[in-house]
């Protein structure tokens, strides 16, 4: 199969990696994630209007660029490359994701000045990765809705001013009818925050609705028919998540090289000694497999539901484990300095450690393949 790209997809990589080369260096990141605010408003101005980025995957109708999820990739890749902290997959690849099938042409049009940064609410404390157990609750109270319920470790919360919140308007957690989703302002009465930094250097939130009341427009999409749009966008957002781990082993590798050639023990660089050039090769490899997985999980995500679900598993599962693998054996190689914060490794293996957690870990995911790999005889 052929994993080349064409000159769009080529001239937009070149794009925003020399825009990350030239303002988005290590130490300009590690201030940002250090300050009060944890990230840089002005790249997400830049993003948007210097690159136009945040339109990559969205049609040409409603304003973007026409891409796909090739275009979130890409820009994925080069994110986990400079660890960008920007709430991006939060808002370009899962809000506007969800958005742009639901009929939100409006938000679609603030997500591309600039001026919208969405989060999504759909993980809570119990529903061990499964979208479909949802305790969050709404019921209709007039024309409008009322909110209750709590959802855990909201990616990107505390710099949103929106939130994409998955509720269950009818049935039972673990039911897959029943599950609705709705647009919620965060200023709206009844809504509270816990924010607190994640240990790759992001941002997080504790959501809690307590009776809040949203209006009937709020709700987007068929009421309780949102759980199979719901895994499709999270099935699209992970592979982007695979994407973005390929940029952080790829900076965990050449971290390494380079660090191995400078190093001397007995006498000579420790890239000298042939464990090490075995445990490098083992790196490389690792990456390298992850980058074929990525690639076909993406390719696959406009497949039939059951396919595009193992495809992304099946990615998720290699990526997982890759992360791991080379996360470790970089630290293990740079020695006690490997862990430190003025390192660029660190960082680098904190954000690998989180994404192998995210969106579901190695286990879900293998339980999940062989789930929709032998049906009812798993």
């Amino acid at each position: 199969m052929d994993f080349s790209f064409n000159e769009e997809q080529s001239l937009l990589r070149n794009a925003v990696a020399g825009y990350l080369r030239d303002r988005y260096d290590f130490d300009a990141r590690r201030e940002a994630i250090a300050s009060e605010s944890g990230w840089r408003p002005g790249v997400w101005k830049a993003f948007a209007e210097e690159l136009g980025i945040l339109g990559a995957a969205i049609p040409e109708d409603l304003g973007g660029l026409g891409g796909g999820p090739i275009d979130n990739m890409i820009l994925m890749e080069e994110f986990g490359r400079a660890l960008v902290v920007e709430p991006y997959l939060e808002t370009a690849v899962i809000g506007a994701g969800l958005l742009k099938r639901l009929g939100g042409e409006a938000m679609i049009g603030r997500i591309l000045a600039g001026e919208a940064v969405l989060a999504f609410a759909h993980a809570e404390p119990r529903d061990g990765f499964d979208p479909a157990r949802i305790a969050t609750k709404a019921r209709r109270e007039g024309g409008g809705w009322v909110l209750d319920g709590h959802k855990a470790v909201v990616a990107g919360a505390p710099w949103a001013n929106w939130l994409l919140v998955t509720a269950r308007t009818s049935g039972s957690p673990g039911e897959a009818e029943g599950v609705s989703l709705f647009l919620v302002e965060k200023t709206a009465p009844g809504l509270s925050t816990q924010d607190y930094p994640t240990v790759d250097g992001r941002r997080a939130s504790e959501v809690r609705f307590e009776g809040v009341r949203v209006a009937g427009e709020a709700l987007l999409g068929e009421e309780g028919r949102s759980l199979p749009l719901i895994e499709q966008v999270i099935d699209e957002a992970t592979a982007a998540l695979c994407a973005e781990a390929l940029g952080v082993m790829r900076g965990l590798h050449e971290a390494t090289l380079d660090y191995a050639k400078q190093r001397r023990q007995f006498g000579r660089p420790i890239a000298d000694f042939q464990v090490l050039q075995h445990r490098m090769v083992d790196m490389f490899m690792a990456l390298e497999q992850s980058v074929s997985m990525t690639y076909m999980a993406t390719l696959k995500l406009d497949a039939p539901p059951e396919e595009r679900a193992k495809a992304v598993s099946a990615a998720k599962v290699q990526v997982g484990q890759a992360c791991r693998f080379v996360g470790q054996n970089a630290v293990q190689i740079h020695g006690g300095i490997g862990m430190t914060d003025e390192l660029a490794l660190s960082h680098y293996f904190k954000r690998a450690t989180m994404i192998e957690g995210q969106f579901g870990s190695v286990d879900h995911h293998l339980r999940r393949y062989q789930r929709l790999s032998l049906g009812r005889a798993a």
